[in-house]
């Protein structure tokens, strides 16, 4: 957890590598969590400390982990698809005006995730404050330990929504923007590093798909590339989305288990 929360003060901005080692890391957070699960101790500590409304707490956030964890995995299936149509038009010799209209398609099923990533985001802003609300207390062993799952899920939270920023290039990005400008200035020996690191492939996808509706002139090969880099991006997130989902799963399971007893 102190790893993940190292890696959120010091990262410059998003990128698909940087978004990957936290999913990575977040896969190794669950992973001790649902093991500290299994310990006796503990399921002892929550069966017999646990109020109700803790009890509540918990299972209520890993529901709410479990809804975010969708919502991403239905924003990277649906882009997977959507790319999936151009690029099988763009193989066609003589389909100009086919591959204009599904990049018009493409662009338009954009902006529509982007308006349900808005509202996921917006979703998340209420449950980020009632994580800190609920971490306060920890007047004994078993809240003393729902304080560090609440920390734990707070984090999620945070990497969860930058993976959602990071395929909407939402506003939200400005911030971490600001700092990547400073940090660029205080050491220029790293700006064209940082430069090719920060890149997007969802950004460089949708210029390019503009500039097509616009019709403005297409380079194949440049297209083509931007189309390869942005399917390796999204069946690398996808897959650790999907692994982490999986430890939430088995995580609640745990839980479901502790306080049926």
């Amino acid at each position: 957890m102190q790893r993940l929360k190292d890696s959120e003060a010091t990262r410059i901005s998003l990128s698909s590598s940087s978004i990957s080692q936290n999913l990575i890391g977040l896969l190794d957070l669950h992973d001790y969590a649902d093991k500290l699960f299994q310990l006796p101790t503990i399921q002892q500590a929550f069966a017999q400390e646990c109020s109700d409304k803790c009890v509540d707490v918990l299972l209520e956030g890993s529901l709410a982990l479990l809804d975010i964890c969708s919502t991403a995995q239905d924003c990277l299936l649906q882009s997977k698809e959507s790319i999936h149509m151009v690029h099988s038009v763009i193989r066609r010799k003589g389909a100009d005006t086919e591959f204009t209209v599904e990049g018009g398609k493409y662009l338009a099923s954009r902006k529509k995730m982007k308006k349900a990533i808005r509202k996921a985001l917006g979703n998340l802003k209420g449950k980020k404050s009632d994580l800190m609300v609920s971490s306060s207390n920890n007047d004994n062993e078993a809240l003393s330990i729902l304080g560090m799952l609440k920390e734990a899920e707070a984090v999620t939270v945070r990497s969860l929504e930058s993976l959602l920023l990071f395929v909407s290039h939402s506003k939200g990005q400005s911030k971490q923007n600001r700092w990547s400008i400073i940090s660029k200035l205080m050491q220029p020996d790293r700006i064209n590093c940082d430069s090719q690191e920060d890149t997007n492939e969802f950004v460089k996808m949708d210029t390019t798909l503009q500039s097509v509706v616009s019709h403005k002139p297409l380079y194949v090969e440049n297209f083509h590339s931007h189309v390869e880099n942005l399917e390796i991006c999204i069946e690398d997130l996808e897959v650790a989305v999907e692994h982490l989902s999986r430890k939430l799963i088995k995580a609640r399971v745990s839980l479901l288990n502790i306080f049926s007893h």
